[in-house]
């Protein structure tokens, strides 16, 4: 499935940046190259990622300019499939109905044949219409080994108050094809029955943002947005199960295919607000609150400090928190005899959870030439292990296990 989503929010975000930062421009001709790669590792052997990341942006004078990135994600490891411990041993059937793996008694059944390798491309075009309008247009394509998306974005910035104040809006189309290991399993069926449908689905997204970045004063800005969303399609993970339990024991006696609704709307409402002080060190602080139509709202707060030190060098602590409320249809468990719903999934991401990232990023900056940075953070996220509905031999299990991952991030820019 796919590993990322590149939103229409991340235009702004960029605009907010120049905005405040005013970086120096490359001479028309010339291109600003940014590279990147990132390391990603989940504890317990969990999921790996490696992410180069190369993107250049050429101005083409009077205020244009054409920007192109390439993204290559590579996953490995183990992924959590959804089902519950056991005291027993658990075998389940591999994606594509040919062979097994084995989950040892009182463990968290962890798929380990988790693998995928995506490459993104995507290109921007930035125009002036006059002085005060200026127009984005984009397209992104993205594939995965199961997954490929298209997308095409637009955005309309105008400036008033003398520039103090842009008013953007945005809009992206997003048309994905799911292609399943196996073809897509029908849901809510019996893993040992591997009953599977078409080969693959579609899924269409509808981005729409409304947004004003106001600055307050020479050193400072705020940014708010208000991001809209409607997903229709495909929304299940097919490789995900939902566990059915004994009434009595709490044992697993059988693994269904879950089952998500076909649509998805989403609203969510964000503010930022970046302040250079008189030494030049710059904080930088943002919140977003997103809800949507399947129950889960969530919260999220980031803060960095950007310090400025002698010769160029800078160090820049981070810290964000995040928490969200379960999806409507999100289930621990299912009980046998008590039905099954039309919609269910045990897929940590959809639970109840809170979410800290801490780290730190050092780097320097020769001059509007050259730079390099080095990020090193840790994650770790958290739920409910012991839910008040677990009974019999659930509630001796870690029934949400902590995700635990450190990331590491080198970036080195440079004028070509």
């Amino acid at each position: 499935m796919q590993l990322k989503k590149k939103r229409i929010a991340g235009l702004l975000s960029a605009a907010t940046c120049s905005l405040l930062c005013s970086p120096v421009q490359a001479a028309e001709g010339e291109w600003d190259v940014d590279s990147a790669i990132l390391f990603y590792a989940e504890d317990n052997d969990r999921v790996e990622a490696v992410e180069p990341v190369i993107s250049a942006k050429k101005d083409l004078g009077d205020e244009e300019s054409v920007s192109f990135k390439l993204v290559l994600d590579s996953l490995t490891g183990a992924s959590a499939n959804g089902a519950v411990p056991s005291t027993m041993p658990q075998t389940f059937t591999r994606p594509s109905g040919n062979g097994t793996y084995t989950v040892n008694p009182n463990e968290t059944p962890l798929d380990d044949t988790f693998k995928d390798t995506r490459v993104a491309y995507s290109m921007n075009w930035e125009k002036p219409i006059d002085r005060n309008n200026r127009r984005n247009l984009g397209f992104n394509v993205s594939k995965e080994y199961d997954f490929t998306s298209i997308s095409g974005n637009a955005m309309w910035q105008h400036d008033t108050n003398q520039k103090n104040t842009t008013y953007s809006y945005g809009i992206n189309i997003e048309l994905d094809d799911i292609d399943p290991v196996g073809n897509v399993p029908e849901p809510l069926t019996d893993m040992l029955a591997q009953n599977k449908g078409s080969s693959s689905d579609t899924r269409n997204v509808v981005d729409l943002l409304f947004g004003v970045t106001q600055v307050i004063d020479r050193t400072s800005l705020f940014q708010v947005n208000l991001s809209l969303s409607e997903a229709d399609g495909y929304m299940t993970d097919p490789y995900k199960f939902v566990s059915v339990v004994d009434s009595v024991t709490g044992e697993p006696i059988q693994q269904l295919f879950e089952n998500r609704p076909d649509s998805r709307s989403r609203q969510s409402l964000y503010g930022k607000y970046k302040k250079t002080l008189a030494n030049k060190d710059i904080f930088t602080a943002s919140y977003r609150y997103m809800t949507d139509d399947w129950g889960v709202d969530s919260n999220t707060f980031d803060f960095t400090y950007r310090f400025k030190l002698n010769s160029g060098y800078f160090i820049q602590p981070h810290l964000r928190y995040y928490d969200q409320s379960e999806a409507d249809f999100y289930h621990y468990f299912l009980v046998d005899g008590t039905g099954v719903p039309s919609d269910a999934s045990a897929d940590y991401r959809l639970g109840e959870m809170e979410a800290t990232t801490v780290g730190v990023k050092f780097g320097r900056e020769y001059d509007e030439q050259h730079s390099w940075s080095v990020r090193l953070e840790q994650y770790v996220q958290t739920g409910d292990e012991s839910p008040s509905e677990a009974f019999a031999q659930l509630a001796q299990q870690d029934l949400y296990p902590d995700v635990e991952a450190t990331i590491v991030q080198f970036n080195y820019s440079f004028r070509w």
